[in-house]
């Protein structure tokens, strides 16, 4: 945090006992959330009372897209850095629009992994210095967990509902008991959508993030025309691998330079369309196994970056029809790296009496369910998300 915005913290007695007193007369909490897992910078505010729908007062995004153009892909010492300057200012933004001092919060909220260790020591570090300077309690956030409580923000959706968590750098499939209670179903035992995504976009020589380029490209496209492959549907259980997929691009397009001299750009957009069909049917096929295995849910939801897809959108929502299961998906704004949904989770940890202190560590790795075995390996770090 900047040297400004440490001191207007200093200026603010301690609020551990106002907080106390202003939940237990009421069950009302305002939270300030702050997001900076990769290469977005957020801070929100978000205010719940029990019964009543879920306020977003302020959602402050500042985006490092333009920092990362040129690189085909973000550079984690650049998103750290761009972090450290942005946090202050993001999260001064995001009281101004809600109208509100930090005397007025209840609790902060934070990220505290899984993602770039940099961006998110970065953020930690900004959360511990506001809550020892004002005396606010501190809730560390899985990202992971404020992507899947997502529906609960939105949509109050109760538990328990099946969950596909589809992101840059994440697949997986969550049965969702509780603000920390997850049952993973199946992953990627590779490449997440969003990263074969961005990949394909790079092979192709379109603009990063890849997500929203493809998809462009691949309406004006024909998904028929190259027969790409439908990963580990002659596999049982609902695990997913997309890296082979994106091998298969590449060795198409490398066909179609050979034999053309280059690419034009119908063969471009067929790339993208028939590389993002075979994402839709994977996702709408394991999604089909994974409802069937899922007994006595409320709804079955998808958030995260990919999400915004909306071709992948539609198949998921068939997908539920024909299961008889309702279909939720967050609004667009809140698909992305937002930290409304960090301020939300943290509301729901915190009800739950979850507290952290000042040895909260910053961590690259983080599983939802701890129980279930690693997809990709471990290491020193720990098992991967």
């Amino acid at each position: 945090m900047h040297a400004h915005c440490l001191r207007r913290a200093r200026m603010i007695p301690p609020a551990r006992a106002q907080v106390q007193q202003r939940a237990g007369m009421s069950g009302q909490l305002t939270f300030l959330g702050i997001e900076s897992s990769c290469d977005d910078t957020a801070a929100a505010v978000v205010r719940h009372s029990p019964g009543q729908p879920v306020m977003i007062m302020a959602n402050v995004v500042a985006s490092q897209t333009e920092l990362h153009a040129a690189f085909g892909g973000v550079v984690p010492e650049i998103a750290a850095r761009a972090h450290v300057e942005k946090l202050d200012l993001t999260i001064e933004a995001a009281l101004a629009q809600a109208g509100l001092g930090l005397r007025d919060l209840d609790a902060i909220a934070v990220t505290a992994g899984p993602g770039l260790i940099g961006g998110v020591l970065a953020g930690v570090m900004a959360a511990k210095g506001l809550a020892a300077a004002t005396g606010l309690p501190l809730v560390g956030v899985n990202h992971l967990a404020g992507h899947a409580l997502t529906p609960r923000l939105t949509d109050d959706l109760p538990f328990p509902y099946l969950m596909l968590l589809v992101s840059g750098g994440h697949c997986q499939f969550l049965r969702v008991d509780g603000a920390d209670s997850f049952t993973r179903l199946g992953g990627t035992i590779d490449d997440a959508p969003g990263e074969a995504f961005d990949k394909t976009a790079k092979l192709l020589g379109l603009p990063q993030p890849g997500g929203p380029s493809v998809e462009a490209e691949a309406r004006k496209g024909d998904p028929a025309r190259f027969a790409f492959p439908r990963p580990l549907l002659d596999r049982a259980g609902c695990d997913l691998s997309f890296s082979g997929l994106k091998t298969a691009l590449l060795r198409a397009r490398d066909a179609v330079v050979a034999k053309k001299g280059g690419l034009s750009r119908t063969d471009r957009a067929d790339l993208c369309a028939g590389f993002q069909a075979a994402v839709r049917d994977v996702l709408a096929e394991k999604a089909r196994r994974a409802l069937a295995a899922s007994q006595g849910i409320t709804g079955f939801a998808v958030a995260g970056g990919v999400a915004a897809n909306q071709t992948l959108r539609a198949a998921l929502e068939n997908t539920a029809a024909q299961a008889g299961t309702s279909f939720l998906a967050p609004p667009l704004a809140l698909c992305t790296d937002n930290a409304a949904m960090i301020a939300y989770a943290g509301i729901e940890r915190f009800r739950t009496g979850a507290r952290d202190d000042l040895t909260l560590s910053a961590r690259p790795r983080w599983p939802l369910d701890t129980k279930a075995p690693a997809l990709i390996g471990s290491g020193k770090r720990g098992a991967k998300a």
